[in-house]
């Protein structure tokens, strides 16, 4: 059997080699325990060399073309700088504190508390990024320590740091961003475009590498934060979302995923705020930068969802995820979206058929590439589909895989053509290949003549055969019955052309058809002052003289119809209802009509 395309193996290659490197996946809705059995599961998976990604955390979105070391970086410069809008501190002159591991137990929390108020002076790195240098390098060092004394101190997390810690995350981070660089909303290419970056990247990244050691912090006490990260601190945390800096999204990500799983009470927030940047990206703007990233946390949620499935669950399936599929941007958060629609199947099986006809339902006309996309993650579905829901939607299903082996796009048919090598799915098939092999025989031998790439004929070739080893005798059947079905078809093509032929000679038998000649009106219908001259069918010939005349006679019959009709036809000007202002009317009112030029202008027409 052919074996799967290069392409799709080396994704793979990449998803595994980035979920392997990706520290920050975990089970949604677990506490911290479970979250790190499952991330050690999964690396163990990885490491043992199986062939499929871990199924316990979603595909993770990558850094694409994004090489940054945390010190001075290199940039391209057709590469744009983001400009956020940050209110500067007037008083930027910051003095050096002294450091954490050197002062005395005693002092250590209030220098800690210093440092962060300290870290809450703004700095300009967009209009004059050379400004305050010393004082910048200052607020840098004091994140990085900050960074290092939280993550490798213990019982450093006390109740004075809680409102100085989040005050400092909100003052630094909580912005207006710039404005898109792509604010049309066209797809962004990972392999072709940049990425806009964040020009405050060197503080914001120890900003949020600090906030995310507090909440990963041993001394984390959600009961004693819950004061200071409220609905309001989650509702502004997801506006970062829509940034155009990968970087600062993948820290958001995991921020988000960590207050999911630490503050129960927010859970259900959390979710009901994702499904309304959703509802706005789908029906509204069809553009905003994190739709990947909020998937991939939402994929980890689904994960640990509890059964049976709450019917706000499954709303959010039928009225959410299914309705991304039909955005011109799919490609760039399509893995996330799959892994979460293949997650509620796995949940939950009587799901399976509104899926898959609600795939059917935005299938693409005429987008191959999101038709290939759109058969990847429909391989995956009917990876895990219970043979008694296939039997449900196998039908429309086959009929629409009918459809694409048919494609003159080559990627489109040898995809829908893999499904044949996959062996679940070829035992679908075979235990329903009297429903089956009826709807797709058609397409298959008809494209296995006809279709003009000589790769698709070997894979329908093989497809062929396996339909034939799977029942010979059904085989012969279709075969009979697709013969019969073209014969049929001739016949009627016979039909109609003799039941044509029939009303010609009945139309020439019309005493009055000598008189027409095609394209001409009939004799004695012409105006009488036209001197066209009527050549009869059998007889005259029209010479390129007589064409010329009859052009220029058209021409200016036209012409003098024309002029006749504005003559009769009294002008009137519609005067529209909107809007109802009344300068606008007065000045409709006023305005006149310069007949006396558009007469001029039509006359010299």
């Amino acid at each position: 059997m052919p074996n799967k395309p290069k392409k799709e193996k080396e994704t793979n290659k990449s998803v595994k080699t980035s979920m392997k490197n990706n520290n920050n996946s975990g089970g949604g809705g677990k506490d911290a325990a479970a979250e790190n059995s499952e991330e050690a599961q999964q690396q163990q998976q990885q490491q043992s060399g199986s062939k499929r990604p871990s199924s316990s955390a979603p595909p993770p979105t990558q850094l694409n073309k994004i090489k940054y070391s945390g010190g001075p970086q290199l940039v391209k410069k057709e590469r744009r700088q983001s400009s956020s809008r940050f209110s500067l501190t007037r008083n930027r002159e910051l003095q050096k504190l002294p450091a954490l591991k050197d002062a005395p137990l005693v002092d250590r929390e209030e220098l800690f508390v210093q440092k962060l108020r300290q870290c809450c002076v703004l700095f300009d790195f967009v209009s004059d990024p050379l400004s305050d240098l010393k004082y910048k390098e200052v607020k840098r060092a004091g994140l990085n320590e900050m960074v290092e004394y939280i993550t490798h101190n213990s019982e450093v997390v006390t109740e004075s740091i809680y409102p100085e810690a989040v005050l400092m995350f909100s003052v630094n981070l909580f912005r207006t961003l710039p404005p898109s660089s792509n604010p049309t909303g066209a797809e962004f290419d990972p392999e072709e475009d940049e990425p806009t970056l964040e020009a405050a990247w060197p503080h914001l990244q120890l900003v949020y590498e600090f906030f995310l050691r507090f909440l990963e912090s041993p001394d984390f006490q959600p009961n004693v934060s819950k004061k200071y990260i409220d609905q309001k601190f989650v509702m502004s945390l997801l506006e970062l979302f829509d940034s155009e800096d990968p970087r600062e999204r993948d820290f958001l990500k995991t921020i988000l995923h960590r207050i999911y799983g630490k503050f129960l009470g927010l859970r259900a927030y959390i979710r009901r705020q994702i499904n309304n940047i959703f509802y706005r990206f789908i029906y509204e703007t069809e553009h905003h930068n994190g739709i990947a990233e909020l998937l991939e946390i939402l994929g980890s949620i689904i994960n640990g969802f509890a059964l049976p499935l709450k019917e706000e669950h499954k709303m959010f399936l039928i009225r959410v995820l299914l309705p991304l599929h039909k955005v011109k941007s799919l490609s760039v958060y399509h893995p996330q979206l799959a892994y979460c629609v293949v997650q509620f199947l796995e949940k939950d099986s009587s799901l399976t058929e509104p899926v898959i006809m609600g795939l059917l339902k935005f299938w693409p006309k005429t987008h191959s590439p999101k038709e290939v996309m759109f058969l990847n993650e429909l391989e995956e579905i009917l990876d895990v589909i219970e043979p008694s829901e296939f039997v449900k939607v196998q039908e429309p299903l086959f009929r629409q895989l009918a459809k694409c082996v048919s494609s003159p796009h080559f990627q489109v048919a040898e995809r829908a053509l893999y499904y044949w090598n996959n062996e679940y799915i070829m035992s679908l098939i075979s235990d329903n290949a009297a429903k089956i092999l009826p709807i797709m025989f058609p397409a298959l031998y008809k494209n296995s003549k006809s279709h003009w790439n000589k790769t698709i004929h070997g894979l329908i070739y093989n497809a062929l055969k396996l339909f034939m080893e799977m029942n010979q005798k059904l085989f012969d059947d279709c075969t009979q019955q697709y013969k019969a079905e073209k014969q049929k078809e001739k016949y009627k093509l016979k039909e109609r052309e003799e039941v044509w032929h029939k009303i010609e000679e009945l139309a020439q038998q019309n005493p009055q058809s000598n008189k027409l000649r095609p394209g001409l009106q009939p004799q004695g219908e012409l105006s009488d002052c036209s001197p066209v001259t009527v050549f009869s069918m059998e007889t005259d010939t029209p010479t390129a003289e007589d064409i010329q005349l009859l052009k220029k006679t058209v021409e200016s019959e036209a012409s003098q119809g024309l002029k006749d009709l504005k003559k009769d036809k009294i002008l009137m000007r519609r005067k529209s209802e909107l809007p109802q202002d009344v300068y606008t009317i007065k000045a409709l009112e006023a305005h006149k009509r310069a007949e006396e030029y558009l007469t001029a202008n039509q006359e010299a027409l």
